[in-house]
């Protein structure tokens, strides 16, 4: 990636899942990553898969802007008073598509060997997710396959993370909230301004992002999902997962500080 592009960028946007977190864990270099962005002025958000419950500790706590979650069924922000809520669906739909979530859940988990609700489920407002690694004996392509064509035969979107096949009903992805949240909450028309902002990520849940934006990076574990991408990234880092994000962090930083002096 060239040094002239990276001078322009103002905002990263950064999965989590295997591209903040290692083996599950968050290490102390990616968050010290997230920290030097932020104290260097930039915006920073992260857009996950992860539930409600996860994101209001994450909104709250973490060195970020905001958090959108649930493969975008949701922003939240705090402003520092209060924790700000904005749902792609209203309370009725919610309430109504858990229900049809529930009933299709138990299907898939009585026709795919092995597979299990992920453990954050409770936590969620809008999706369902279906565990078939994070918990579990790692399950082959071909159930992976069927849980996705259980979600989508039923009226579903289902999307791949690098643990969960994550599925729910409405028309929206991480890409339309990171839009929206952009839009409300910063004034920023992302259409006009898609070339000064970073985005990282991991797993085929990511491809919409790495297709909308030029500067789309995939953490070096990006290459374990071969043809299962629809879109590539731009651009990949040497290190895995946290230490991929700590990577492309570090380089844009160096690079703000060359043209600062």
């Amino acid at each position: 990636m060239p040094d002239d592009t990276l001078g322009t960028v103002s905002g990263v946007l950064a999965d989590i899942d295997d591209t903040l977190t290692t083996n599950g864990r968050l290490t102390a270099q990616s968050y010290s990553a997230m920290e030097r962005l932020k104290d260097a002025g930039l915006l920073f958000i992260p857009v996950t898969g992860r539930p409600a419950g996860w994101c209001d500790h994450i909104a709250r706590m973490w060195p970020v802007d905001g958090v959108v979650g649930e493969n975008g069924a949701f922003y939240f922000r705090y402003d520092g008073h209060q924790l700000i809520k904005r749902f792609a669906g209203s309370p009725s739909e919610r309430n109504i598509n858990r229900e049809r979530l529930r009933v299709l859940g138990e299907d898939i988990l009585s026709n795919v060997d092995g597979s299990a609700y992920a453990s954050d489920n409770l936590y969620r407002e809008a999706d369902l997710a279906i565990d078939f690694c994070e918990d579990v004996k790692p399950l082959d392509t071909e159930s992976i396959d069927r849980i996705v064509e259980m979600f989508t035969a039923a009226g579903a979107t289902a999307k791949v993370s690098s643990i969960h096949v994550n599925g729910w009903f409405g028309i929206y992805d991480k890409l339309t909230m990171t839009q929206i949240m952009l839009r409300e909450c910063f004034n920023i028309d992302i259409s006009h301004e898609r070339t000064r902002f970073l985005f990282v990520g991991d797993s085929p849940n990511d491809s919409p992002m790495f297709a909308y934006f030029p500067l789309s990076v995939g953490v070096a574990n990006v290459q374990n999902w071969g043809d299962r991408l629809s879109d590539l990234p731009a651009y990949v880092t040497k290190g895995r997962s946290g230490e991929g994000f700590a990577e492309i962090v570090d380089r844009l930083l160096e690079v703000r500080s060359k043209n600062d002096r």
